[in-house]
């Protein structure tokens, strides 16, 4: 697939699930979880064990079923080594000019964090797809509201704070997609293995979507 057919899968799903430190021997169940219930856009953090072999493997494995990328990336040489492993996206808590131009020459979507507006322009000037609202909890689903007068054209993902209660408030106001972490990637179900219960928490933020989007 293109980057650009990437972006606009990104967008349909609206819901970026951020992975972290999830147990190896969890994690293709995890998965399989998420996109069986229409979550298939997942961010594998950098700093989860086996992280890059992961991710090759996921994308072995779902192939064209999700869109996997690497989250938390800082470095040039995570970025790299992330892209070599496969990725499809990188997504940053920071802005760092450096990162976002190797996901552009290697035609990988780069997701770089922001919160003020001069960061957002700067990021998308030097060739940002995406800019990560972080952290999203400090500033609210109004905020981004504020911005999309002036910076409507950036497409924006808040990430960091989001829950079920306020993603449809975040999509209403202006996300094109939420990234969620502990509140939909919860440890004690993991550990359970409660992959049933766990799927009851992705359709629930899907439907957020879907009602922050007016359906």
């Amino acid at each position: 697939m293109s980057k650009l057919e990437d972006l606009k899968r990104l967008k349909e799903s609206g819901v970026v699930a951020v992975l972290r430190r999830v147990p190896k021997t969890k994690l293709f169940p995890l998965v399989e979880t998420l996109v069986s219930a229409g979550v298939n856009v997942l961010e594998l953090t950098v700093d989860s064990e086996d992280a890059y072999q992961s991710i090759k493997e996921l994308r072995d494995h779902f192939n064209d079923q999700a869109l996997i990328g690497a989250g938390t990336v800082l470095t040039v040489e995570e970025a790299t080594q992330a892209i070599d492993a496969g990725a499809q996206f990188i997504f940053s808590p920071s802005f760092d000019e450096d990162v976002v131009n190797v996901s552009a020459d290697r035609d990988v979507i780069s997701i770089p964090g922001v919160l003020t507006p001069t960061e957002m322009v700067k990021a998308h000037r030097v060739g940002a797809d995406v800019v990560k609202i972080f952290p999203a909890s400090a500033v609210g689903p109004k905020y981004l509201k504020d911005l999309q007068g002036p910076l409507g054209h950036i497409p924006m993902v808040p990430t960091g704070g989001v829950n079920v209660d306020n993603t449809a408030s975040f999509i209403r106001n202006g996300a094109v997609a939420v990234g969620i972490g502990g509140s939909l990637i919860d440890k004690t179900l993991i550990e359970q293995e409660d992959w049933a219960g766990l799927k009851a928490k992705a359709e629930a933020f899907k439907t957020e979507v879907g009602k922050g989007r007016g359906a």
